[in-house]
Protein backbone atom coordinates (compact mmCIF):
# COMPACT_ATOMS: atom_id res chain seq x y z
CA UNK A 1 0.00 0.00 0.00
CA UNK A 2 1.34 3.34 -0.98
CA UNK A 3 2.40 5.83 1.53
CA UNK A 4 0.15 9.50 1.13
CA UNK A 5 2.43 12.58 1.61
CA UNK A 6 1.30 16.33 1.55
CA UNK A 7 3.38 18.68 0.54
CA UNK A 8 2.38 22.07 2.47
CA UNK A 9 3.23 24.74 -0.26
CA UNK A 10 3.24 22.79 -3.21
CA UNK A 11 2.85 25.64 -5.35
CA UNK A 12 6.38 27.46 -4.41
CA UNK A 13 9.75 26.60 -5.98
CA UNK A 14 11.21 23.69 -3.75
CA UNK A 15 7.51 22.00 -3.16
CA UNK A 16 7.11 22.30 -7.11
CA UNK A 17 10.22 20.48 -7.27
CA UNK A 18 9.88 18.09 -4.64
CA UNK A 19 6.16 16.80 -6.61
CA UNK A 20 7.76 16.81 -9.85
CA UNK A 21 10.63 14.03 -8.06
CA UNK A 22 7.55 12.18 -6.88
CA UNK A 23 5.19 12.06 -9.64
CA UNK A 24 5.14 8.76 -10.86
CA UNK A 25 5.88 6.58 -7.82
CA UNK A 26 3.91 3.54 -7.44
CA UNK A 27 5.05 3.76 -3.34
CA UNK A 28 4.01 7.12 -2.61
CA UNK A 29 0.27 9.35 -3.57
CA UNK A 30 0.76 12.59 -3.08
CA UNK A 31 -2.55 14.28 -1.73
CA UNK A 32 -3.51 17.72 -2.05
CA UNK A 33 -5.41 20.41 -0.68
CA UNK A 34 -8.38 21.83 -2.45
CA UNK A 35 -6.97 25.11 -3.88
CA UNK A 36 -10.25 26.91 -2.00
CA UNK A 37 -9.28 25.97 1.24
CA UNK A 38 -5.49 26.23 1.30
CA UNK A 39 -5.96 28.85 4.08
CA UNK A 40 -9.04 27.28 5.77
CA UNK A 41 -7.16 25.78 9.24
CA UNK A 42 -9.15 22.81 9.82
CA UNK A 43 -8.97 21.92 6.15
CA UNK A 44 -5.11 22.00 6.59
CA UNK A 45 -5.42 20.39 9.74
CA UNK A 46 -7.14 17.63 8.68
CA UNK A 47 -4.46 16.66 5.61
CA UNK A 48 -1.30 17.32 8.00
CA UNK A 49 -2.90 14.65 10.44
CA UNK A 50 -3.94 12.54 8.12
CA UNK A 51 -1.18 12.26 5.54
CA UNK A 52 1.55 9.48 6.50
CA UNK A 53 4.19 12.03 6.12
CA UNK A 54 3.93 15.87 5.55
CA UNK A 55 6.83 18.20 3.80
CA UNK A 56 6.98 21.69 4.43
CA UNK A 57 7.57 24.19 1.89
CA UNK A 58 6.62 27.29 3.57
CA UNK A 59 7.96 30.58 5.32
CA UNK A 60 9.09 30.09 8.27
CA UNK A 61 6.46 31.38 10.61
CA UNK A 62 3.80 29.70 8.67
CA UNK A 63 5.90 26.10 8.79
CA UNK A 64 5.81 26.73 13.01
CA UNK A 65 2.10 27.66 12.67
CA UNK A 66 1.73 24.13 10.61
CA UNK A 67 3.47 22.07 13.02
CA UNK A 68 1.23 23.87 15.74
CA UNK A 69 -1.84 21.97 13.78
CA UNK A 70 -0.27 18.69 14.14
CA UNK A 71 -1.66 16.59 16.79
CA UNK A 72 -0.87 13.00 15.06
CA UNK A 73 2.32 11.20 17.22
CA UNK A 74 2.69 9.17 14.14
CA UNK A 75 2.98 11.62 11.70
CA UNK A 76 6.41 12.37 10.07
CA UNK A 77 7.08 15.85 8.95
CA UNK A 78 9.93 17.18 7.13
CA UNK A 79 10.25 20.92 7.07
CA UNK A 80 11.86 22.79 4.08
CA UNK A 81 11.65 25.94 5.94
CA UNK A 82 14.83 27.13 8.42
CA UNK A 83 12.30 26.95 11.25
CA UNK A 84 13.34 24.06 13.00
CA UNK A 85 17.01 23.70 11.91
CA UNK A 86 18.46 24.03 15.25
CA UNK A 87 14.96 23.02 17.18
CA UNK A 88 15.74 21.06 20.28
CA UNK A 89 13.67 17.79 19.01
CA UNK A 90 14.08 17.78 15.78
CA UNK A 91 16.41 15.96 13.65
CA UNK A 92 18.93 17.42 10.89
CA UNK A 93 18.37 16.07 7.77
CA UNK A 94 21.68 15.86 6.57
CA UNK A 95 22.08 12.07 6.17
CA UNK A 96 25.55 11.71 5.02
CA UNK A 97 26.75 14.53 7.72
CA UNK A 98 28.32 11.58 10.30
CA UNK A 99 27.80 7.81 10.41
CA UNK A 100 25.04 8.10 12.36
CA UNK A 101 22.87 10.37 10.86
CA UNK A 102 21.04 8.46 8.73
CA UNK A 103 19.30 5.94 11.58
CA UNK A 104 18.52 9.04 13.61
CA UNK A 105 16.30 10.58 10.68
CA UNK A 106 14.83 6.77 10.01
CA UNK A 107 13.78 7.07 13.97
CA UNK A 108 12.46 10.53 14.08
CA UNK A 109 9.52 11.99 13.01
CA UNK A 110 10.15 15.46 12.59
CA UNK A 111 13.11 16.27 10.48
CA UNK A 112 14.59 19.58 9.31
CA UNK A 113 15.78 20.17 5.86
CA UNK A 114 18.99 21.78 5.46
CA UNK A 115 20.62 25.42 3.81
CA UNK A 116 21.65 24.84 0.35
CA UNK A 117 24.56 26.71 1.60
CA UNK A 118 24.97 24.86 4.94
CA UNK A 119 24.90 21.82 3.42
CA UNK A 120 28.07 22.83 1.06
CA UNK A 121 29.75 24.23 4.33
CA UNK A 122 28.92 21.10 6.76
CA UNK A 123 29.70 19.06 4.32
CA UNK A 124 33.42 20.22 3.67
CA UNK A 125 34.06 21.46 7.48
CA UNK A 126 32.51 19.21 9.51
CA UNK A 127 34.40 16.10 8.71
CA UNK A 128 38.00 18.35 9.86
CA UNK A 129 36.45 19.59 12.95
CA UNK A 130 35.91 15.62 13.74
CA UNK A 131 39.26 14.75 12.80
CA UNK A 132 40.73 17.67 14.43
CA UNK A 133 42.62 18.84 11.78
CA UNK A 134 40.47 22.29 11.79
CA UNK A 135 40.09 23.49 15.97
CA UNK A 136 36.68 24.35 16.34
CA UNK A 137 37.57 27.43 17.56
CA UNK A 138 39.09 28.47 14.59
CA UNK A 139 37.89 31.93 12.36
CA UNK A 140 36.36 30.41 9.50
CA UNK A 141 34.86 32.30 6.41
CA UNK A 142 33.03 30.69 3.54
CA UNK A 143 32.71 32.47 0.25
CA UNK A 144 29.51 31.29 -2.06
CA UNK A 145 27.44 31.94 -4.87
CA UNK A 146 24.31 30.65 -5.79
CA UNK A 147 21.62 30.63 -8.55
CA UNK A 148 19.05 33.42 -8.24
CA UNK A 149 16.20 30.86 -7.59
CA UNK A 150 17.65 30.37 -4.10
CA UNK A 151 16.10 33.53 -2.95
CA UNK A 152 12.46 32.35 -4.15
CA UNK A 153 9.64 34.07 -6.20
CA UNK A 154 10.39 37.58 -5.33
CA UNK A 155 14.07 37.18 -6.77
CA UNK A 156 13.20 34.95 -9.69
CA UNK A 157 10.76 37.42 -10.68
CA UNK A 158 12.95 40.05 -10.70
CA UNK A 159 15.50 38.40 -12.78
CA UNK A 160 13.75 37.16 -15.23
CA UNK A 161 9.68 39.56 -14.97
CA UNK A 162 9.17 42.03 -18.05
CA UNK A 163 12.45 44.24 -16.96
CA UNK A 164 14.95 41.57 -15.65
CA UNK A 165 17.50 42.61 -13.15
CA UNK A 166 20.96 42.50 -15.58
CA UNK A 167 23.58 42.68 -12.60
CA UNK A 168 25.91 39.54 -13.20
CA UNK A 169 26.87 39.57 -9.29
CA UNK A 170 24.83 40.51 -6.26
CA UNK A 171 26.34 40.00 -3.08
CA UNK A 172 24.31 40.12 0.39
CA UNK A 173 23.85 39.20 3.47
CA UNK A 174 26.04 42.39 4.39
CA UNK A 175 24.73 42.64 8.01
CA UNK A 176 26.61 39.37 8.81
CA UNK A 177 22.98 37.81 10.13
CA UNK A 178 22.10 35.18 7.74
CA UNK A 179 19.77 32.93 8.60
CA UNK A 180 21.52 29.98 7.82
CA UNK A 181 24.34 31.19 10.44
CA UNK A 182 22.96 28.81 13.37
CA UNK A 183 22.96 26.03 11.76
CA UNK A 184 26.04 26.16 10.10
CA UNK A 185 28.28 26.51 13.26
CA UNK A 186 26.44 24.07 15.18
CA UNK A 187 26.28 21.26 12.51
CA UNK A 188 29.76 21.99 11.27
CA UNK A 189 31.18 21.94 15.09
CA UNK A 190 32.47 25.19 15.32
CA UNK A 191 32.37 26.97 18.35
CA UNK A 192 31.71 30.35 16.64
CA UNK A 193 29.84 31.48 13.30
CA UNK A 194 32.01 31.50 10.35
CA UNK A 195 31.84 35.12 7.81
CA UNK A 196 29.54 34.40 5.86
CA UNK A 197 29.88 35.94 2.28
CA UNK A 198 26.88 34.66 -0.16
CA UNK A 199 26.27 36.42 -3.46
CA UNK A 200 23.58 35.30 -6.25
CA UNK A 201 24.71 35.27 -9.96
CA UNK A 202 22.39 36.13 -13.29
CA UNK A 203 21.65 32.42 -13.91
CA UNK A 204 18.79 30.19 -11.98
CA UNK A 205 20.39 27.57 -10.14
CA UNK A 206 23.25 25.65 -8.97
CA UNK A 207 26.11 26.60 -6.47
CA UNK A 208 29.72 26.85 -5.35
CA UNK A 209 30.78 26.56 -1.81
CA UNK A 210 34.40 27.97 -0.79
CA UNK A 211 36.09 27.77 2.90
CA UNK A 212 39.88 28.69 2.34
CA UNK A 213 42.23 27.99 4.34
CA UNK A 214 45.72 29.30 5.42
CA UNK A 215 47.42 25.52 6.37
CA UNK A 216 50.47 27.20 7.82
CA UNK A 217 48.25 28.64 10.86
CA UNK A 218 46.43 25.45 11.80
CA UNK A 219 48.06 23.65 14.57
CA UNK A 220 49.70 20.93 12.99
CA UNK A 221 50.09 22.53 10.08
CA UNK A 222 47.89 20.08 7.57
CA UNK A 223 48.71 19.50 3.83
CA UNK A 224 46.11 19.90 1.28
CA UNK A 225 46.14 16.19 1.08
CA UNK A 226 45.55 15.34 4.57
CA UNK A 227 41.94 17.65 4.54
CA UNK A 228 40.95 15.65 1.00
CA UNK A 229 42.03 12.20 3.14
CA UNK A 230 39.92 13.35 5.58
CA UNK A 231 37.17 14.36 3.31
CA UNK A 232 36.87 11.29 1.64
CA UNK A 233 37.23 9.09 4.56
CA UNK A 234 33.79 10.76 6.14
CA UNK A 235 31.95 10.07 2.58
CA UNK A 236 33.33 6.78 1.68
CA UNK A 237 30.99 4.63 0.29
CA UNK A 238 28.02 7.82 -0.07
CA UNK A 239 25.66 7.75 -3.01
CA UNK A 240 25.33 11.66 -2.95
CA UNK A 241 28.53 13.16 -1.76
CA UNK A 242 31.73 12.85 -3.74
CA UNK A 243 35.13 13.58 -3.49
CA UNK A 244 37.44 14.71 -6.09
CA UNK A 245 40.45 12.89 -6.00
CA UNK A 246 43.32 14.19 -5.81
CA UNK A 247 44.62 13.66 -9.11
CA UNK A 248 41.72 15.09 -10.05
CA UNK A 249 42.41 18.86 -7.62
CA UNK A 250 45.92 18.61 -9.17
CA UNK A 251 44.46 18.60 -12.83
CA UNK A 252 42.31 21.06 -12.91
CA UNK A 253 45.21 23.28 -10.52
CA UNK A 254 46.95 23.44 -13.46
CA UNK A 255 44.61 23.91 -15.95
CA UNK A 256 43.94 27.14 -17.58
CA UNK A 257 40.86 29.19 -17.66
CA UNK A 258 38.94 27.86 -20.54
CA UNK A 259 40.61 24.57 -21.20
CA UNK A 260 38.93 21.53 -21.77
CA UNK A 261 36.86 20.55 -18.11
CA UNK A 262 37.71 23.09 -16.35
CA UNK A 263 34.70 24.90 -16.58
CA UNK A 264 32.39 21.70 -16.67
CA UNK A 265 33.88 20.47 -13.64
CA UNK A 266 33.50 24.05 -11.47
CA UNK A 267 30.66 24.95 -13.24
CA UNK A 268 28.15 26.06 -10.41
CA UNK A 269 25.50 24.29 -12.96
CA UNK A 270 27.10 21.10 -13.20
CA UNK A 271 24.66 19.45 -10.76
CA UNK A 272 21.53 21.01 -11.53
CA UNK A 273 18.73 18.41 -10.80
CA UNK A 274 20.68 16.28 -9.37
CA UNK A 275 21.06 15.47 -5.45
CA UNK A 276 24.74 14.87 -5.82
CA UNK A 277 26.96 17.03 -4.15
CA UNK A 278 30.63 17.34 -5.31
CA UNK A 279 33.85 18.16 -3.15
CA UNK A 280 37.24 19.27 -3.95
CA UNK A 281 40.69 20.19 -2.32
CA UNK A 282 42.95 22.65 -3.80
CA UNK A 283 46.53 23.55 -2.18
CA UNK A 284 49.63 25.26 -2.28
CA UNK A 285 51.92 23.42 -0.11
CA UNK A 286 54.66 25.70 -1.13
CA UNK A 287 52.70 28.56 0.85
CA UNK A 288 50.41 26.60 3.26
CA UNK A 289 46.99 27.63 1.95
CA UNK A 290 44.22 25.38 0.38
CA UNK A 291 41.13 25.97 -1.11
CA UNK A 292 37.86 23.89 -0.05
CA UNK A 293 34.87 23.71 -2.58
CA UNK A 294 31.40 22.24 -2.64
CA UNK A 295 29.81 22.18 -5.39
CA UNK A 296 25.93 21.32 -5.45
CA UNK A 297 22.59 22.54 -7.04
CA UNK A 298 20.56 24.53 -4.73
CA UNK A 299 17.58 23.21 -5.50
CA UNK A 300 18.63 19.68 -5.88
CA UNK A 301 20.89 18.45 -2.71
CA UNK A 302 20.58 21.88 -1.20
CA UNK A 303 16.72 21.46 -1.25
CA UNK A 304 14.11 19.64 -3.02
CA UNK A 305 16.68 16.56 -3.43
CA UNK A 306 17.60 16.55 0.36
CA UNK A 307 13.70 16.70 1.07
CA UNK A 308 12.78 13.70 -1.33
CA UNK A 309 15.85 11.56 0.27
CA UNK A 310 14.60 12.40 3.81
CA UNK A 311 11.46 11.40 2.69
CA UNK A 312 12.54 8.02 1.81
CA UNK A 313 14.29 7.18 5.11
CA UNK A 314 11.72 8.05 6.86
CA UNK A 315 9.53 5.75 5.79
CA UNK A 316 12.00 2.97 4.87
CA UNK A 317 11.59 2.96 1.15
CA UNK A 318 15.37 2.99 -0.83
CA UNK A 319 17.16 5.85 -0.70
CA UNK A 320 17.75 6.57 -4.24
CA UNK A 321 13.78 6.85 -5.21
CA UNK A 322 13.08 9.83 -7.33
CA UNK A 323 16.35 10.66 -7.21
Amino acid sequence: MAHTVFIDGEAGTTGLQIRQRLEGRRDLEVVSIDPAKRKDPQARAELLNGADAVVLCLPDDAAREAVSLISSNTVKVVDASTAHRTAPGWTYGFAEMDKAQRAAIAESTRVSNPGCYPTGFIGLVRPLTAAGLLPKDWPVTVNAISGYSGGGKGLIAEFEGEDPATDAFRAYGLNLQHKHLGEMQLFSGLAHAPVFAPAVGRYAQGMIVEVPLQLWALPGKPQPEDLRAALAAAYEGEAFVEVASAEECASLQKARAGAAGYVAALDPEALNDTNRMRLFVFGNEERGQARLVALLDNLGKGASGAAVQNLNIMLGLPEDAGL
